[in-house]
């Protein structure tokens, strides 16, 4: 039987966003957030990463310091006893300026490629799974492939198409994990 998942947005879902990181030192973890994805861990849930980095087709970082950033990030979360499974992430841009990576494709959010590619490499039910981060192409995304889409949204903005607006990562997955129990008590 197929698993569900719960995707992660990185920038202001996981780390504190800074425009164009590129600098492992930059990342900071937001409050709270390696302790909810460990009450995901503790449940065995897939935890992954999905985030768009266009800064590597602009030119503003290569995809070496951006593993290393994201090394960094997995570091810091693996020292709180949080553990990400795996990290897809999409370096293109259709106006990026270094030609390898200008370009429309199917990975960049809100295509679903991230996600697909996902769901066949660990064999996920998408329609069951879950995409929390704070933008609406975070909703978009997982919503064109049949999942939940939550916005972390602490003024409580209304997005059209989102399952439930969190006012963090803590609070989007308690919410997730009560979700899932109810749809597991009412099969």
């Amino acid at each position: 039987m197929l698993k569900s998942a719960v995707f992660l947005d990185r920038d202001d879902t996981i780390i504190k966003d800074v425009p164009y990181l590129n600098d492992p030192q930059g990342v900071v973890l937001l409050p709270g957030a390696a302790e909810a994805i460990q009450r995901l861990n503790e449940a065995c849930i897939p935890v992954i990463m999905v985030t768009n980095q266009s800064g590597i087709a602009r030119g503003y970082l290569t995809e070496e310091i951006l593993k290393a950033i994201h090394d960094r990030l997995v570091s810091l979360l693996v020292s709180r006893g949080a553990l990400i499974d795996a990290v897809y992430y999409c370096p293109h841009h259709p106006e990026g300026t270094v030609e390898a990576y200008r370009m429309e494709c199917a990975c960049r959010k809100p295509s679903p490629g991230m996600l697909w590619k996902a769901a066949l490499d660990f064999g996920l039910d998408l329609t069951r799974s879950y995409l929390v981060g704070d933008k609406t192409i975070d909703v978009e995304t997982i919503t064109k492939v049949g999942g939940a889409g939550i916005l972390i949204a602490p003024d409580g903005a209304v997005v059209s198409g989102a399952a439930y607006i969190a006012a963090s990562l803590p609070d989007a997955v308690q919410w997730i994990l009560k979700d899932m129990r109810d749809r597991t008590e009412h099969q």
